[in-house]
């Protein structure tokens, strides 16, 4: 007797738009395959195109890359301390430690799950008292949703800190008009695997000034000073992106307009699918901002309701998540300082991503809002 085989429905799998596979080809044909070149240089004009806002795009072989650059930048060092979400992802809170730094956590607010205007300058004034006033901020877009600009940004010139804008997972979301990434002192963007767009794996960092690009561009391609021979004043590091991986970028760029598109398609259809059951709610955009929706997020009504929901999936063969848990539960920030008021900790236990890839069928979605309905009608 066969046994069927369920459609796997992966969380958010990259989906090529169709021209990656031609400027690939090109740098294969002209043998640029090593870091730099054609792809590398039109793929970032295509990032500073699209985000305007006077940015300039180093592309680096990550995210956390961009973070860790940004924070040497600002001349982070040993025993300095950098404010951090504390509902985001590690690659955001990591990089500080590189540096000897201490990140210390900040937790959210209710209405975009992102960094607490308030608990922010309780932070700030409360280190400052203890003669630790934090030398940059990590604030980040979390989901493809804008953390509240005005007021972060308010604080920070009121304190005179630096921001770093991480949004990782936001390109194509805006703020008043203006696309994340454009906000900040420095702004990351990340084109991992699961992102809305892909180059495999990359990232890259939004500069204000074409002089801060090129010392990024400097301290990514090993701090080689410029001489005929290999010398080196500092330490670098070996983080620029290659031609290869950049022509995926070229790619993919070409369709990031659609891919929000679709992101936003998906939310939409699982608002009206499950908005009605029970203790189910969803995050809305706030006045003034516009999120690439980059993955669908739930809450439910318990820790307990969740797992069901997300084992029920998994039985079905489709790939659900917890939200992310807060950096100041993580076992290794154990130790670190954090201004916690238990929101992060609660979409910890009750939130789930679900399936958000834009590639998904209609067919796709209405297979998992009917497992969902199954668990909780």
């Amino acid at each position: 007797m066969e046994t069927t085989v369920l459609k796997k429905i992966w969380l958010s799998p990259p989906h090529m738009g169709g021209s990656e596979e031609t400027y690939v080809k090109e740098a294969f044909k002209t043998n640029w395959i090593a870091p730099l070149g054609p792809n590398v240089q039109q793929f970032e004009k295509s990032i500073e195109d699209f985000v305007g806002n006077n940015t300039y795009a180093a592309c680096l072989s990550s995210g956390t890359g961009a973070i860790h650059l940004s924070l040497e930048l600002l001349g982070i060092g040993q025993g300095d301390e950098v404010i951090c979400q504390s509902f985001t992802f590690a690659a955001s809170a990591n990089p500080i430690t590189y540096l000897g730094a201490s990140p210390v956590f900040v937790d959210s607010e209710k209405e975009t799950w992102n960094i607490s205007p308030d608990l922010l300058e309780e932070a700030i004034k409360t280190r400052q008292a203890e003669g630790k006033k934090p030398k940059a901020i990590v604030a980040v877009h979390l989901y493809g949703m804008p953390y509240k600009v005005d007021e972060i940004h308010a604080i920070a010139r009121k304190y005179e800190i630096p921001v770093i804008e991480d949004s990782a997972e936001a390109l194509g979301s805006s703020y008043r008009g203006f696309n994340c990434g454009s906000f900040g002192d420095f702004g990351i963007l990340s084109f991992n695997g699961n992102k809305i767009i892909t180059t495999s794996g990359g990232g890259a960092l939004l500069c204000k000034y074409q002089s801060t690009k090129e010392k990024a561009v400097f301290l990514a391609t090993q701090a080689r000073d410029n001489a005929p021979h290999y010398q080196h004043s500092r330490i670098g590091y070996n983080y620029r992106m290659s031609n290869v991986l950049a022509g995926i970028g070229r790619g993919q760029m070409e369709v990031l307009n659609d891919r929000v598109k679709a992101r936003r398609r998906n939310f939409e259809f699982y608002k009206e699918q499950l908005s009605d059951l029970s203790g189910i709610s969803f995050i809305n955009e706030p006045e003034g901002s516009y999120s690439n929706r980059w993955l669908t997020c739930v809450l439910t009504p318990s820790f307990n309701i969740r797992e069901k929901i997300r084992n029920a999936l998994e039985n079905e063969n489709i790939e659900s998540r917890p939200l992310w848990k807060p950096m100041h539960l993580q076992p290794v920030f154990e130790k670190n300082v954090s201004f916690v008021n238990g929101v992060s900790e609660d979409l910890f236990e009750r939130g789930l991503c679900l399936p958000s890839g834009s590639s998904l069928e209609t067919e796709d979605l209405e297979r998992i809002c009917e497992t969902i309905k199954g668990i909780l009608q």
